[in-house]
């Protein structure tokens, strides 16, 4: 009696890495438990733009192939982490039980951070080997097919001298480990002068910075409708109040000028001027990870009537941010596996201050961004899709 001929074993799923600086924040923890919660059916994922139909034919790895790592400075567990944010309102009540293995796996991957201010025992370049072997230990260990470094951590004081900042150590190591690089914050990250070079000779996608969560996504909205109006904007001022540890840290005057000159640069490129007024951001720590977000426009019509617009954008910026550093984080590996490389200027849909040239207007960038997708499609033959 002949034997039965063996069926091929299908070889495993190909695993993608996002290891994130500041793993134990806020908006990492609302990441990390937002991916297992939505691979898992249990929640919807809203507010993912990579979950809409145009983008859901490009191949982009799937939230269950996504392995989750990382640096922090703190050690506050991540399944303890989730439950102070479910304390607050942030998290579904029960959804941290839900995916604790998931966090204890994530935990587990998370490495000391640094380094520590003053630090004189290791030089800036030990620093980022450092970090940069961290980084391909866990592409290892993990036996993961490639990985993406983002950057979700507080923002910092940009730098007064020439030495690298911990964003820009960072930065450099994750090109160092042959990771694409995202800076979802407004700290310095790859815009130092020093890392123009390895960031042009890496070979490697990158993207950024800021993220555009509240206010200057509302912002960017508004400014190109007054021009299309031929309304002129006088006056453009704002407001923020918001606690958590975004707020500790933009108390520094330093940190809040990092954050406000992106929401700055929205208003310039789409008024094609600088209206007068300013931001102020204020600590306020009852609020927790919520903020509120004000603006007061004052604008001129017809035959010089003087107007004003207000607005009022209360929210959880944990909650906003979180949907769309694993959009950035699915199709910054699509790049990379398509062989693309440089400034990522299709993503600026994301950020307050992009890399690269691109417009200011949210409804270009989106259609930007449709077109970035339209790039990351597989072909035919691709053996690179996992949808």
């Amino acid at each position: 009696m002949s034997a039965e001929p063996s069926l091929p074993v299908p070889s495993p799923a190909p695993r993608f890495g996002v290891w994130l600086i500041g793993a134990r924040g806020s908006v990492a923890t609302t990441a990390i438990v937002g991916c297992a919660a939505v691979a898992a059916g249990l929640h919807p994922p809203t507010g993912m733009v990579t979950e809409t139909a145009p983008f859901t034919s490009c191949g982009l790895p799937s939230l269950s192939s996504l392995v989750f790592g990382g640096h922090d400075t703190v050690d506050c567990p991540l399944p303890k982490r989730a439950e102070h944010l479910a304390d607050g309102g942030v998290l579904p009540h029960g959804l941290p039980s839900a995916v604790h293995a998931e966090l204890v796996a994530a935990d587990r991957e998370i490495r000391p951070g640094g380094p520590p201010p003053g630090d004189t025992g290791r030089t800036q370049d030990q620093w980022i080997d450092v970090f940069a072997a961290d980084i391909r230990d866990f592409v290892r260990r993990q036996d993961l097919a490639g990985a993406v470094v983002i950057n979700v951590a507080s923002t910092e004081p940009a730098p007064t001298d020439g030495s690298l900042p911990p964003s820009s150590l960072y930065a450099a190591a994750a090109l160092r480990a042959g990771c694409p690089y995202v800076n979802f914050t407004p700290s310095t990250g790859l815009h130092h002068p020093a890392l123009a070079p390895l960031a042009a000779s890496s070979g490697l996608p990158y993207a950024g910075r800021d993220g555009k969560t509240g206010q200057t996504l509302l912002r960017s909205v508004l400014g190109p409708m007054f021009l299309q109006r031929a309304l002129a904007v006088r006056a453009w001022s704002g407001t923020n109040l918001l606690g958590g540890g975004d707020g500790a840290a933009l108390a520094d005057p330093a940190a809040a000028a990092a954050k406000n000159a992106g929401k700055e640069r929205v208003l310039a490129d789409t008024l094609g001027t600088t209206p007068e007024g300013e931001v102020h951001i204020d600590d306020v720590p009852a609020l927790g990870d919520w903020k509120t977000a004000w603006d007061h426009i004052a604008f001129d019509g017809f035959l010089g009537a003087r107007m004003i617009l207000q607005t009022t954008w209360q929210g959880c910026d944990s909650s906003l941010a979180a949907p769309l550093v694993l959009d950035l984080a699915r199709l910054t590996v699509r790049a990379r596996q398509k062989g693309l490389t440089g400034p990522l200027s299709e993503l600026g849909f994301y950020f307050k201050d992009p890399v690269g040239d691109g417009p200011s207007s949210l409804a270009e960038q989106y259609t930007d961004l449709r077109h970035f997708a339209e790039r990351l499609r597989p072909a035919a033959t691709d053996p690179k899709a996992h949808r």
